[in-house]
């Protein structure tokens, strides 16, 4: 099973602050039954998350290692949660943002509160220059609760969507959780992902046999099978 969307490269983002807590991560991914991890940290233009790639290289090699001395039978990829801009496919040209395992995959995310009204075109002009976009976590942004036209307008123009595995059980609110049952009954999530910064918050992994049995429950076992399937097909 492969998580595709997580912040464990420690001290780049607002995720693991030390690679201690790094590897207390990664050990409890690999005890629910994770064995591929896609680091995918921030890059927010014009911001502190957006620094030299060199760096996130250079930590994930040192995260490796340990993970190697420390027998954890996990494997580690690359990737990056991009806030969406104008210049997505320039930074990927430019390695200055990393798209999912060096795939043609790019995953990115939106304002949580404010709608970005030209998303269609940006997402258009990603395909066009063959980047194949993956929206991060659609059942958390307010203004999809509030209108799911805006969701099935997407899901019709081709827009691939990532749900985090602890929105089934409402863990960010039920607004999340009521939109993420439809996006599932309508069959429009491609992928799960942990979203997983910090072991203290690692909602996920303490809960990971009641999250997949509903999931079974709401998507049916078959789905579910499917959509776990297309995060491996990521990483083969």
């Amino acid at each position: 099973m492969t998580d595709l969307h997580s912040h464990i490269i420690f001290d780049v983002d607002d995720g693991s602050s030390s690679i201690e807590e790094s590897l207390q991560l990664l050990k409890g991914l690999k005890s629910v039954g994770f064995d591929n991890v896609i680091m995918t940290p921030h890059y927010i233009e014009g911001s502190e998350y957006c620094s030299e790639n060199n760096e996130k290289l250079e930590k994930l090699e040192i995260l490796k290692n340990e993970v190697r001395k420390n027998n954890i039978d996990i494997n580690l990829f690359l990737g990056n949660e991009v806030f969406i801009n104008d210049h997505m496919i320039e930074g990927v040209e430019n390695n200055l943002i990393y798209t999912l395992n060096n795939s043609k995959y790019l995953l990115f995310e939106l304002p949580f509160h404010n709608r970005i009204i030209s998303l269609s075109d940006i997402v258009y002009e990603m395909r066009v220059q063959g980047y194949i976009p993956i929206l991060a976590h659609p059942e958390r942004y307010i203004y999809f609760q509030d209108n799911y036209d805006l969701v099935d307008e997407l899901r019709e123009e081709g827009l691939l969507f990532q749900a985090n595995f602890a929105s089934i059980l409402g863990y960010y609110g039920k607004g999340a959780q009521k939109l993420l049952k439809y996006m599932l009954k309508n069959e429009y999530i491609d992928y799960l992902g942990t979203d997983i910064h910090h072991i203290s918050k690692a909602y996920t992994i303490d809960n990971f046999s009641k999250i997949e049995k509903e999931f079974n429950k709401v998507a049916g076992k078959e789905y579910y099978a499917r959509i776990i399937k297309n995060g491996d097909n990521l990483v083969k």
